[in-house]
């Protein structure tokens, strides 16, 4: 008897830059599972239509812009901390409803471990959107007891001390554009478009930064940052890390790290981008959410 068909994919707007089908297919691969994933258009205003269309084929869905925020009324279970930072972007269709999870902190989380970040460590945060709102969960979650918040519109950064109150750490303004004393944090996170952030000033001993852009890569920033002998994490490394707990939620299975990063890598390769683990990252980031 044939094995029933699952399916699972990525729905976004646009979606044709996504790298998304990319890793999860070399997880399949590394399983030997044989399971279909695709790349859909699919926009905020047709996100409750399209979601009612899905068969029992369908397990899993992978969520980006414009669409973290807009699927949490269409959902029916939602995890604390998605909740919290208001941005779902995998979505789990078990025949019991459709449930939503933020592997964006997962993903950046388990970089911040890996980094030996944790309650003695300093860290910034640039931008105001639901990445930036990741990234202070992630911040919290290895133990950060402070951020500072930077970002243009002070009501945005308003929103993120909030936010950071809530996961209980504090959340500082700090002002704008970004300081020298800013930026010296052990850890600074940037969710700035690659021309926003190319002025900013990089410390003399830089920490480490983790840029979530991918593509093009290496953005002013990181560039600098390295020349200066800062440790950089790109968002290739972030988008793989969120991709292997994707799937984990999709599956039940862990696919290995480094087979997804050097899919990912060679795509990027092969589209006349630059690969490597310190580089490119996060499909949506790469048009900028802020």
């Amino acid at each position: 008897m044939a094995l029933p068909v699952r399916r699972a994919g990525v729905l976004g707007h646009p979606i044709q830059h996504s790298l998304s089908p990319v890793l999860h297919r070399a997880a399949y691969d590394a399983l030997g599972m044989d399971w279909d994933y695709s790349a859909i258009d699919v926009t905020a205003d047709g996100l409750a239509v399209f979601l009612d269309s899905l068969d029992p084929e369908w397990v899993g869905l992978s969520l980006t812009m414009p669409l973290k925020e807009a699927v949490i009324d269409l959902l029916t279970e939602v995890e604390p901390r998605a909740a919290t930072v208001r941005a779902v972007n995998t979505v789990i269709l078990d025949g019991s409803g459709r449930k939503g999870f933020n592997t964006d902190i997962t993903g950046l989380q388990s970089i911040l471990s890996d980094a030996l970040i944790g309650p003695s460590s300093t860290a910034t945060v640039v931008g105001a959107g639901a990445t930036a709102r990741s990234s202070v969960a992630a911040l919290a979650a290895v133990g950060v007891p402070r951020v500072v918040l930077l970002a243009r519109r002070s009501e945005a950064v308003a929103e993120l001390a909030a936010l950071a109150d809530v996961l209980e750490i504090c959340g500082e303004p700090g002002a704008w554009p970004p300081s020298l004393d800013a930026l010296g944090a052990d850890v600074v996170v940037s969710t700035a478009p690659a021309d926003a952030a190319a002025g900013f000033p990089v410390p003399t001993r830089p920490g480490l930064l983790v840029d979530v852009l991918y593509h093009p890569w290496p953005t002013p920033l990181a560039a600098a940052w390295k020349e200066s002998g800062g440790r950089v994490v790109g968002g290739l490394e972030l988008l793989v890390r969120q991709a292997v707990a994707q799937v984990t939620l999709m599956t039940g299975r862990t696919p290995p790290v480094g087979v997804l990063r050097s899919a990912g890598s060679a795509a990027l390769s092969a589209s006349g981008g630059p690969a490597g683990r310190v580089g490119p990252g996060r499909e949506d980031i790469a048009q900028a959410e802020q």
